[in-house]
Protein backbone atom coordinates (compact mmCIF):
# COMPACT_ATOMS: atom_id res chain seq x y z
CA UNK A 1 0.00 0.00 0.00
CA UNK A 2 1.22 4.13 -0.71
CA UNK A 3 0.51 7.32 0.39
CA UNK A 4 -1.96 9.54 -1.39
CA UNK A 5 -1.03 12.86 -2.28
CA UNK A 6 -4.24 15.05 -3.18
CA UNK A 7 -3.08 18.53 -4.36
CA UNK A 8 -5.63 21.66 -4.96
CA UNK A 9 -3.98 23.68 -7.39
CA UNK A 10 -7.32 25.83 -7.29
CA UNK A 11 -6.16 27.02 -3.70
CA UNK A 12 -3.68 29.28 -6.04
CA UNK A 13 -6.57 31.07 -6.95
CA UNK A 14 -7.76 32.22 -3.59
CA UNK A 15 -6.49 35.20 -3.18
CA UNK A 16 -6.05 37.61 0.02
CA UNK A 17 -4.60 41.43 0.45
CA UNK A 18 -1.41 42.05 0.43
CA UNK A 19 0.33 40.85 3.75
CA UNK A 20 -2.07 38.53 4.56
CA UNK A 21 -0.02 35.55 6.73
CA UNK A 22 -2.79 33.38 4.73
CA UNK A 23 -1.38 33.81 1.24
CA UNK A 24 -1.04 31.99 -2.22
CA UNK A 25 2.69 31.66 -1.49
CA UNK A 26 2.15 28.79 1.37
CA UNK A 27 0.51 26.41 -0.88
CA UNK A 28 3.65 26.76 -3.51
CA UNK A 29 6.05 26.65 -0.71
CA UNK A 30 4.20 23.35 0.02
CA UNK A 31 3.97 22.12 -3.34
CA UNK A 32 7.71 22.42 -4.52
CA UNK A 33 8.74 20.83 -1.00
CA UNK A 34 6.54 17.72 -2.12
CA UNK A 35 7.25 17.32 -5.74
CA UNK A 36 10.23 15.37 -5.42
CA UNK A 37 8.73 12.57 -3.24
CA UNK A 38 8.82 9.64 -5.12
CA UNK A 39 4.89 9.13 -4.37
CA UNK A 40 3.05 6.68 -6.39
CA UNK A 41 -0.25 8.44 -5.81
CA UNK A 42 -0.98 12.19 -6.72
CA UNK A 43 -4.42 13.03 -7.96
CA UNK A 44 -5.97 16.86 -7.89
CA UNK A 45 -9.05 17.08 -5.58
CA UNK A 46 -12.50 17.15 -6.90
CA UNK A 47 -15.20 19.48 -5.97
CA UNK A 48 -17.11 18.56 -3.01
CA UNK A 49 -21.28 18.91 -3.66
CA UNK A 50 -23.81 20.94 -1.74
CA UNK A 51 -24.54 17.92 -0.05
CA UNK A 52 -21.27 17.30 1.19
CA UNK A 53 -21.04 21.06 2.66
CA UNK A 54 -24.45 20.08 4.41
CA UNK A 55 -23.41 17.83 6.37
CA UNK A 56 -21.95 20.03 8.96
CA UNK A 57 -23.11 23.63 7.70
CA UNK A 58 -26.64 24.87 7.27
CA UNK A 59 -27.76 26.05 4.03
CA UNK A 60 -27.41 29.66 5.29
CA UNK A 61 -23.84 29.34 5.50
CA UNK A 62 -23.20 28.03 1.99
CA UNK A 63 -25.23 30.74 0.72
CA UNK A 64 -23.58 33.13 2.97
CA UNK A 65 -20.27 32.26 1.62
CA UNK A 66 -21.38 31.61 -1.99
CA UNK A 67 -23.12 35.19 -2.32
CA UNK A 68 -19.93 37.00 -0.73
CA UNK A 69 -17.82 35.97 -3.78
CA UNK A 70 -16.90 38.87 -5.52
CA UNK A 71 -15.82 39.53 -8.92
CA UNK A 72 -12.03 39.59 -10.56
CA UNK A 73 -8.92 41.21 -9.00
CA UNK A 74 -11.15 42.11 -5.53
CA UNK A 75 -11.23 40.49 -2.38
CA UNK A 76 -14.07 40.74 0.03
CA UNK A 77 -13.89 40.81 3.78
CA UNK A 78 -15.71 38.33 6.29
CA UNK A 79 -14.49 39.08 9.31
CA UNK A 80 -11.14 41.17 9.80
CA UNK A 81 -9.14 38.03 9.08
CA UNK A 82 -11.36 36.24 6.38
CA UNK A 83 -11.50 37.10 2.91
CA UNK A 84 -12.56 35.27 -0.25
CA UNK A 85 -11.57 36.42 -3.71
CA UNK A 86 -13.27 34.95 -7.28
CA UNK A 87 -11.50 31.71 -6.88
CA UNK A 88 -12.20 30.93 -3.46
CA UNK A 89 -15.57 28.78 -3.83
CA UNK A 90 -13.37 26.37 -6.50
CA UNK A 91 -10.54 26.69 -3.54
CA UNK A 92 -12.90 25.89 -0.64
CA UNK A 93 -15.24 23.02 -2.25
CA UNK A 94 -12.09 21.23 -3.66
CA UNK A 95 -10.19 21.61 -0.53
CA UNK A 96 -13.34 19.80 1.25
CA UNK A 97 -13.48 17.40 -1.97
CA UNK A 98 -9.92 16.69 -1.83
CA UNK A 99 -10.27 15.50 2.20
CA UNK A 100 -13.60 13.60 1.32
CA UNK A 101 -11.58 11.93 -1.30
CA UNK A 102 -8.85 10.87 0.89
CA UNK A 103 -10.98 9.37 3.36
CA UNK A 104 -12.83 6.94 0.40
CA UNK A 105 -9.03 6.46 -0.94
CA UNK A 106 -8.01 5.12 2.85
CA UNK A 107 -11.29 3.23 3.56
CA UNK A 108 -11.53 1.67 0.34
CA UNK A 109 -7.99 -0.07 1.14
CA UNK A 110 -6.75 1.66 -2.27
CA UNK A 111 -3.98 3.74 0.02
CA UNK A 112 -2.59 3.05 3.38
CA UNK A 113 -3.08 6.78 4.15
CA UNK A 114 -3.26 10.11 2.35
CA UNK A 115 -2.04 13.82 2.79
CA UNK A 116 -4.14 16.96 1.78
CA UNK A 117 -2.03 19.55 0.56
CA UNK A 118 -4.80 22.69 0.25
CA UNK A 119 -5.77 25.79 1.54
CA UNK A 120 -7.87 27.36 2.63
CA UNK A 121 -7.38 25.76 5.93
CA UNK A 122 -10.74 24.28 7.47
CA UNK A 123 -10.36 24.17 11.23
CA UNK A 124 -11.61 27.68 12.94
CA UNK A 125 -14.67 27.58 11.07
CA UNK A 126 -17.42 27.01 13.02
CA UNK A 127 -21.18 25.49 12.20
CA UNK A 128 -22.26 28.79 10.49
CA UNK A 129 -19.85 31.42 11.04
CA UNK A 130 -16.62 31.67 8.81
CA UNK A 131 -13.50 32.37 10.99
CA UNK A 132 -9.63 32.50 11.30
CA UNK A 133 -8.88 32.03 7.36
CA UNK A 134 -11.34 29.61 7.07
CA UNK A 135 -14.57 28.93 5.04
CA UNK A 136 -16.12 25.32 5.71
CA UNK A 137 -15.05 22.66 7.95
CA UNK A 138 -12.54 20.31 6.11
CA UNK A 139 -11.81 18.18 8.56
CA UNK A 140 -15.13 17.91 10.64
CA UNK A 141 -17.07 17.27 6.91
CA UNK A 142 -14.81 14.68 6.45
CA UNK A 143 -15.32 12.81 10.15
CA UNK A 144 -19.26 12.82 9.27
CA UNK A 145 -18.22 11.58 5.54
CA UNK A 146 -16.96 8.51 7.37
CA UNK A 147 -19.21 8.24 9.89
CA UNK A 148 -22.35 8.71 8.06
CA UNK A 149 -21.83 7.51 4.50
CA UNK A 150 -19.11 4.57 5.26
CA UNK A 151 -20.71 3.37 8.52
CA UNK A 152 -17.95 4.10 10.80
CA UNK A 153 -18.55 3.87 14.36
CA UNK A 154 -15.51 5.54 15.85
CA UNK A 155 -13.56 8.55 14.22
CA UNK A 156 -11.35 10.30 15.75
CA UNK A 157 -9.83 14.05 14.84
CA UNK A 158 -6.18 14.79 15.96
CA UNK A 159 -5.04 18.61 15.93
CA UNK A 160 -2.03 19.82 16.27
CA UNK A 161 -1.98 23.17 15.05
CA UNK A 162 -0.81 26.09 16.78
CA UNK A 163 -4.38 27.71 17.25
CA UNK A 164 -7.48 25.81 18.59
CA UNK A 165 -9.67 24.10 16.17
CA UNK A 166 -12.84 25.92 17.74
CA UNK A 167 -14.42 24.84 14.41
CA UNK A 168 -13.77 21.02 14.08
CA UNK A 169 -14.86 21.32 17.90
CA UNK A 170 -18.48 23.36 17.46
CA UNK A 171 -18.95 20.53 14.63
CA UNK A 172 -18.59 17.52 16.14
CA UNK A 173 -19.42 18.59 19.74
CA UNK A 174 -22.51 16.84 20.24
CA UNK A 175 -21.17 14.14 17.78
CA UNK A 176 -20.49 11.22 19.91
CA UNK A 177 -19.07 8.84 17.98
CA UNK A 178 -15.97 11.40 17.13
CA UNK A 179 -13.26 12.28 19.85
CA UNK A 180 -11.73 15.10 19.04
CA UNK A 181 -8.25 16.29 20.46
CA UNK A 182 -6.88 19.57 19.97
CA UNK A 183 -2.75 20.60 20.97
CA UNK A 184 -2.63 24.50 20.72
CA UNK A 185 -0.95 27.48 22.47
CA UNK A 186 -3.52 29.20 25.27
CA UNK A 187 -3.21 32.55 25.32
CA UNK A 188 -3.90 32.92 21.39
CA UNK A 189 -6.86 33.46 18.77
CA UNK A 190 -9.12 32.39 18.69
CA UNK A 191 -9.21 31.72 23.07
CA UNK A 192 -11.06 29.30 23.24
CA UNK A 193 -9.56 25.34 23.57
CA UNK A 194 -9.69 25.31 27.49
CA UNK A 195 -9.08 21.48 29.29
CA UNK A 196 -12.83 21.95 30.62
CA UNK A 197 -14.52 22.07 27.35
CA UNK A 198 -14.89 18.68 27.22
CA UNK A 199 -17.86 18.26 24.13
CA UNK A 200 -21.80 17.21 24.83
CA UNK A 201 -20.47 13.34 25.42
CA UNK A 202 -17.33 13.53 26.69
CA UNK A 203 -15.26 13.66 23.06
CA UNK A 204 -13.35 16.50 23.17
CA UNK A 205 -10.03 16.61 25.01
CA UNK A 206 -8.03 20.12 24.55
CA UNK A 207 -4.39 20.04 25.54
CA UNK A 208 -3.97 24.12 26.40
CA UNK A 209 0.33 25.10 25.98
CA UNK A 210 1.72 28.11 27.47
CA UNK A 211 3.67 30.16 25.19
CA UNK A 212 6.85 28.63 24.84
CA UNK A 213 6.49 25.15 25.28
CA UNK A 214 8.94 22.77 23.46
CA UNK A 215 8.66 19.54 21.89
CA UNK A 216 9.54 17.86 24.53
CA UNK A 217 6.82 18.87 26.78
CA UNK A 218 5.01 18.10 23.57
CA UNK A 219 5.87 14.86 23.78
CA UNK A 220 5.36 14.08 27.31
CA UNK A 221 1.44 15.37 26.52
CA UNK A 222 0.91 13.12 23.84
CA UNK A 223 2.39 9.71 25.61
CA UNK A 224 0.88 10.09 28.58
CA UNK A 225 -2.73 11.85 27.74
CA UNK A 226 -3.26 12.02 23.79
CA UNK A 227 -1.90 8.34 23.25
CA UNK A 228 -3.39 6.27 25.76
CA UNK A 229 -7.15 8.40 25.06
CA UNK A 230 -6.99 7.49 21.41
CA UNK A 231 -5.86 3.73 22.43
CA UNK A 232 -9.23 3.77 24.85
CA UNK A 233 -11.88 5.20 22.17
CA UNK A 234 -9.94 2.79 19.25
CA UNK A 235 -11.03 4.89 16.28
CA UNK A 236 -11.44 2.68 12.71
CA UNK A 237 -9.97 6.10 11.32
CA UNK A 238 -7.19 8.73 12.60
CA UNK A 239 -7.83 12.40 10.78
CA UNK A 240 -5.37 14.54 11.25
CA UNK A 241 -4.97 18.62 10.84
CA UNK A 242 -1.69 19.26 10.39
CA UNK A 243 -0.91 22.61 11.45
CA UNK A 244 2.77 23.58 11.67
CA UNK A 245 2.19 26.81 12.86
CA UNK A 246 3.63 25.45 16.47
CA UNK A 247 7.17 25.69 14.76
CA UNK A 248 9.58 27.49 16.39
CA UNK A 249 10.28 29.81 13.32
CA UNK A 250 6.14 30.61 13.10
CA UNK A 251 5.58 34.35 13.52
CA UNK A 252 2.09 34.06 14.44
CA UNK A 253 2.87 32.25 18.19
CA UNK A 254 5.32 31.45 20.45
CA UNK A 255 5.75 27.43 20.72
CA UNK A 256 8.83 26.07 20.32
CA UNK A 257 8.52 23.23 18.60
CA UNK A 258 11.17 22.09 15.78
CA UNK A 259 10.45 19.65 12.68
CA UNK A 260 11.79 16.58 14.44
CA UNK A 261 9.21 17.12 16.81
CA UNK A 262 6.33 17.11 14.02
CA UNK A 263 8.05 13.87 12.51
CA UNK A 264 7.82 12.28 15.81
CA UNK A 265 4.40 13.10 16.51
CA UNK A 266 3.21 12.15 12.87
CA UNK A 267 5.27 8.89 13.90
CA UNK A 268 3.16 8.52 17.12
CA UNK A 269 -0.47 8.84 15.49
CA UNK A 270 0.90 6.41 12.92
CA UNK A 271 1.63 3.74 16.01
CA UNK A 272 -1.87 4.12 17.11
CA UNK A 273 -3.36 3.91 14.26
CA UNK A 274 -1.01 0.49 13.04
CA UNK A 275 -2.43 -0.48 16.71
CA UNK A 276 -6.36 0.45 16.42
CA UNK A 277 -7.33 0.88 12.65
CA UNK A 278 -5.26 -0.91 10.28
CA UNK A 279 -2.75 2.08 9.70
CA UNK A 280 -5.79 4.48 8.08
CA UNK A 281 -4.80 7.99 8.62
CA UNK A 282 -5.78 10.81 7.01
CA UNK A 283 -4.30 14.27 7.18
CA UNK A 284 -5.00 17.90 5.70
CA UNK A 285 -2.91 21.08 5.94
CA UNK A 286 -3.85 23.36 8.27
CA UNK A 287 -1.75 26.77 9.53
CA UNK A 288 1.76 27.23 9.23
CA UNK A 289 3.08 31.09 8.28
CA UNK A 290 6.91 30.80 8.14
CA UNK A 291 7.50 29.71 4.23
CA UNK A 292 10.77 27.88 5.00
CA UNK A 293 9.26 25.59 8.19
CA UNK A 294 6.01 24.92 6.80
CA UNK A 295 7.62 23.28 3.95
CA UNK A 296 10.51 21.62 5.69
CA UNK A 297 7.83 20.38 8.37
CA UNK A 298 5.09 19.22 6.18
CA UNK A 299 7.70 17.84 4.00
CA UNK A 300 8.78 15.61 7.12
CA UNK A 301 5.11 14.72 8.08
CA UNK A 302 4.07 13.05 4.46
CA UNK A 303 7.57 11.41 4.12
CA UNK A 304 6.60 9.67 7.82
CA UNK A 305 3.27 9.16 5.89
CA UNK A 306 5.14 7.43 2.97
CA UNK A 307 7.24 5.44 5.56
CA UNK A 308 4.36 3.66 7.45
CA UNK A 309 2.30 2.97 3.99
CA UNK A 310 5.40 0.65 3.11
Amino acid sequence: MTTLLIENPAGLNHVTPAGHPEQIARLQAVTRALAPLELLHREEAPMADESDLLLCHPQSHIDRIRAAIPGAETTTALDADTYVSAGSWEAALKGVGGCLRAVDAVLGEEVQNAFVATRPPGHHCETDRPMGFCLFGNIAIAAKHALQRHGLSRVAVVDFDVHHGNGTQDLLWSEANALFVSSHQMPLYPGTGAASERGGFNNVMNLPLGPGTDGGAMRNNYTSRVIPRLREFAPELILISAGFDAHRADPLANLMWETEDFVWLTRALCDVADEVCAGRVVSTLEGGYDLDALAEATTAHVTVLMERAG
